[in-house]
């Protein structure tokens, strides 16, 4: 029976994606990829250019059910606060386990720890996208004097909250236990995080002040306002 057109192509990608993440791109071998794949020599050549560029397309494959993920759409007048919270629930999903291959994670760790090429497309293709997204939230939420760098900073602070539960979640099972870490799912997980960032901003009450703070859509929330009044309002029970 006749391949189909794209099945070399596929065959060197998921070859060349094992021995990548096995090996890294230096010890990696274009030989070592076709006999995996049961492909000839000249296959990467054809379909890809060179090993650079095979690389590249390796690593967005392993990205592919992120990258597939739209980013949220806020209606007009949607506030601050909530989009900050859609936005932590969308970094916090994990695609599908059909969408990613297996090796897919254990590649992305090498590239983030050595940054290539392909990282850099990386970075202009998906994540600068949801960077200039969160930035754009955050200039809402902060006040606009607020320097570059500690914008960069909150922004790193957040997404690294969102980063850890996806990326550790077999360790932070360890720690906590597989019955309590199992109850944090992505809505409770969004939730806290959501709170735990407005309430460093200022922009919620502490956590751990009397009457635990309220959701990212609750009324004062909603109206953007300091945590010292939103406390007030707690006294006052006019916050659900």
């Amino acid at each position: 029976m006749a391949e189909k057109p794209d099945d070399t192509r596929q065959r060197l990608l998921d070859a060349a994606g094992e021995i990548f993440a096995e090996k890294g791109f230096q010890a990696a071998t274009i030989r070592e990829i076709c006999a995996r794949a049961g492909a000839n020599l000249a296959g990467v050549n054809y379909h890809f250019g060179d090993k650079q560029r095979l690389y590249i397309e390796v690593v967005a494959y392993a990205h592919r059910g992120d990258a597939e993920r739209p980013l949220p759409e806020f209606t007009p007048g949607t506030p601050a606060q909530q989009k900050l919270r859609q936005f932590v629930e969308h970094m916090l999903q994990v695609p599908q386990e059909q969408q990613c291959p297996s090796w897919g994670r254990r590649l992305m760790m090498r590239e983030m720890a050595e940054p290539s090429a392909a990282c850099m497309a990386l970075v202009d293709s998906f994540v600068r996208p949801k960077a200039q997204m969160l930035g754009a939230i955050l200039s809402e939420l902060l006040p606009p004097d607020t320097p570059v760098p500690d914008r960069h900073l909150i922004a790193y602070s957040i997404v690294g909250q969102c980063l850890f539960h996806r990326l550790h979640r077999p360790l932070a099972t360890l720690v906590s236990g597989e019955e309590l870490y199992r109850s944090f799912d992505t809505a409770r997980l969004a939730d806290h995080i959501t709170r735990f960032t407005l309430a460093a901003l200022g922009r919620a009450c502490p956590l751990g002040s009397r009457g635990e703070s309220p959701p990212a859509s609750g009324p004062a929330l909603a109206q953007g306002l300091p945590w010292k009044e939103q406390l007030a309002s707690v006294g006052r029970g006019t916050l659900p």
